[in-house]
């Protein structure tokens, strides 16, 4: 047993009691080689010195497991200072050889630790193959005992003890602290004895391992009707290897008798031995459940004996990149929405509960055993960093533990749109300028968030420097945003508006395009936000309400008609219709920003009720509203390179145009109902979370494009607004507010 193997089962105290004894040891041989306790100062306590300042206490103390060339290279140091401390008897080839080659052996050992240090993070294949050897060679030969030896075995040729009782007792030092360390030796010993007779050394054996399901389980037939709790550990004397351990999941009953399912685990190289030993303890081919005192001293090196408490499963077969399916073995307070986590590797991947279903396999012959199967879309690999998830592009092990993410409540972070329910795992905007430049949508039915997630986007934006144009038929927004929102600026700038749309509204002209006040209104509008978007610097919220305004616009040209006995000339004049309205906006918004190109957003038309706004084709009240809603979705889709997008709300995903649906490349998807919302959907979001809509708790949403932090579609806790604007704006200050 080499000096790892045996030190690896020593603790500290039990070390530090060796070293005082070899210490004692040496000033023993001191008094018998030299009639005196103290070591001398001369060439002759070379041996005494070097040994017992820098080996024993670098082996037993601060290196017992393994040498470090760092560690290397303070033991060479120290020897070469004892070497050269000391003069030779004579400068005859019979005194320098030895010496000369200590010294060689000192500076070469020192050039190969300092060729580890330089080379150790290289990226390059020769470079790190070099590291490597250079560590395994300070680890062996760098080693204090080994060093120690040399320095010995060089005190002894060098100088020449005076009489045979001198090189007898400074030899058998050597030899005894040096190669046979008796102490570590006789304390194995002792602690296997008495492993033997203690009574808890010996596991129970419960039954015997009947079949392997590779990779990573095994069945035991029991031999008892004794109940082996989950989460037991179980200890198998393996025909085929030095044993197996594993943990106790489950039940089920076979042909045999009843099977317990263990699922192997691997343990850590300083438990390997001890292990070893237990395992000759029982009969080949048998299991022993091991006891408290055993387990406890495992727990904590062990990630699914220390979790066990959130251990939920492990990974079933069909399992993708992007999908978990994992057998449920306790099923601990889970539902669609939390979190579980698995490892890829030594990588701690998590995922997102969708749904769980019953399934049932044939375990032998024509036993059964019916199972809960979970599926969960992949979320990434958290960055703590960066505080946010990375994907992972390769699947876990089959059969590797599943385990359940402990809920915890949200720390409030100014930069978090929502959480992973139940879990302090945020999720950002990734850019703000991509959230209106790319258009972002807010899809779900009546009273679940959307409105109040649209304002704290809105209020974002402001603080990105975004004008932000809301054409609100609801006037929440108003109420809401006052913060922002110069009430008596805008009712003057609405009054001018509302003024020119009454201008003419009577009138007809030969051209259509005269007739009518919507030429009065649309002037009105541009002369309104071109102050606001290229004047205005100083407010950044300006607010429509289509319904709110009124003009007329003719469509045909003018006609004559008999009226009693006089001809007269009229053409028949239309009422403007939101729709129409919100088109003029939005053309009005391109052209006063289309003179400079932009990748960051400068302008966002907020659509909400945008069913009422930009209505799909078959959903419009007449011609005139389609043509309208094809000039907004031109406007849009023209803004991105410019700096103008928008963010549009709606409950009906069907009655909105899709023109402008499609140009949206963040969604934000609310509970819903109709089956065209749930098929639009499901091409952003995917059909697993797209079928999950309906079931959505209020102010949850799924969360997925190209302003999301998250690179997957991930289902998310809104924030509660009190919560949002007592974060954010503290975290931003008041600079921006009027």
């Amino acid at each position: 047993m080499n000096r790892r193997q045996k030190n690896i089962s020593q603790s500290q105290p039990v070390r530090l009691l060796y070293l005082l004894l070899y210490l004692a040891f040496l000033f023993l041989i001191n008094r018998l080689a030299f009639d005196q306790w103290l070591p001398l100062t001369t060439s002759k306590g070379l041996w005494f010195y070097s040994g017992a300042a820098a080996m024993i206490l670098g082996s037993l103390l601060a290196t017992p497991f393994f040498t470090s060339p760092a560690n290397a290279i303070s033991y060479l140091v120290a020897a070469l200072t004892a070497i050269l401390a000391f003069d030779v008897p004579s400068t005859t080839l019979y005194d320098m050889l030895p010496r000369q080659c200590v010294i060689f052996f000192c500076f070469a050992l020192l050039t190969v630790c300092v060729l580890n240090i330089v080379f150790k993070d290289s990226k390059n294949r020769l470079r790190h193959n070099v590291a490597e050897i250079a560590r395994i060679l300070a680890d062996n030969l760098g080693n204090p005992r080994f060093v120690y030896a040399i320095i010995i075995i060089f005190a002894l040729w060098e100088y020449r003890l005076d009489s045979p009782k001198e090189l007898f007792f400074v030899g058998v030092a050597g030899l005894v602290v040096a190669a046979q360390q008796p102490l570590e030796s006789i304390g194995t010993l002792v602690q296997h004895i008495r492993n033997v007779w203690r009574p808890h050394a010996a596991p129970a054996v419960v039954g015997c391992m009947v079949a392997q399901q590779m990779p990573g389980l095994f069945l035991i037939q029991q031999n008892d009707a004794k109940t082996i709790q989950p989460g037991s550990c179980l200890l198998v004397a393996d025909k085929n290897a030095a044993f197996k351990i594993g943990i106790a999941l489950s039940y089920f009953s076979g042909d045999e008798g009843n099977l317990i399912r263990v699922l192997e685990i691997t343990i850590p190289d300083q438990h390997h031995s001890h292990m070893v030993e237990l395992a000759k303890r029982i009969p080949e081919g048998f299991a022993g459940i091991l006891c408290k005192a055993e387990f406890d001293i495992l727990q904590d090196d062990i990630e699914v004996l220390k979790n066990f408490r959130s251990f939920l499963g492990i990974v079933s077969p069909e399992t993708c990149t992007g999908r978990l399916y994992f057998e449920v073995m306790q099923e601990k307070d889970i539902e669609q929405g939390r979190l579980v986590e698995t490892f890829v590797g030594e990588k701690r991947v998590l995922y997102q509960v969708l749904d769980g279903i019953t399934k049932e396999k044939i375990m032998q012959h024509k036993n059964t055993y019916g199972f809960a199967r979970g599926e969960a879309a992949q979320i990434g690999i958290w960055d703590e960093e960066k505080r946010k998830f990375k994907p992972c592009n390769w699947i876990p092990r089959l059969n590797t533990p599943v385990f359940l993410k402990d809920i915890e409540k949200p720390d409030q972070n100014a930069m978090a749109v929502g959480y992973l329910p139940s879990t302090n795992y945020e999720v950002g905007i990734k850019s703000l300028d991509e959230l209106v430049t790319h258009n972002t949508a807010i899809l779900g039915i009546l009273g679940v968030g959307k409105s109040m997630l649209a304002i704290e986007l809105v209020e974002r934006l402001i603080k990105h420097g975004v004008k932000m144009i809301c054409i609100d038929l609801t006037n929440q927004y108003a109420t809401e945003l006052s913060d922002f929102y110069d009430t008596e600026h805008e009712a003057e700038c609405l009054k001018k508006i509302e003024d020119a749309g009454l201008q003419g509204r009577d009138e007809f002209k030969d051209n259509p395009d005269e007739g009518g006040s919507v030429q009065h209104l649309r002037e009105a509008i541009y002369n309104d936000l071109k102050r606001f978007l290229t004047e205005d610097g100083s407010r950044s919220l300006k607010i429509y309400n289509p319904a709110a305004l009124s003009a007329t616009k003719q469509e045909q040209e003018p006609k004559s008609f008999k009226a009693g006995n006089d001809w007269r000339r009229g053409a028949a004049l239309w009422q403007v219709t939101p729709v129409e309205i919100t088109r003029i906006i939005a053309e009005t918004c391109l052209s006063l920003l289309q003179g400079t190109m932009s990748n960051k957003a400068r302008a966002c038309l907020v659509f909400e009720e945008a069913h009422s706004l930009v209505p799909e084709w078959n959903s419009v009240a007449s011609d005139g509203d389609k043509t309208a809603t094809n000039g907004t979705a031109r406007a849009i889709l023209q803004g991105r390179k410019y700096g103008l997008g928008c963010l549009l709300i709606t409950q009906r995903t069907a009655n909105v145009t899709k023109t402008i649906l499609n140009q949206c490349n963040t969604v934000f998807a609310m509970r819903t109902f109709d089956d065209t919302g749930k098929e639009f959907l499901s091409n952003y979001i995917g059909r697993e979370y797209a079928l999950k809509l309906p079931s959505l708790k209020e102010r949850h949403a799924v969360f997925f494009g190209r302003a999301s932090s998250c690179e997957n579609p991930v289902m998310i806790r809104l924030n509660d607004q009190s919560d949002f604007r007592n974060t954010f704006r503290a975290s931003k200050g008041n600079n921006n507010m009027d």
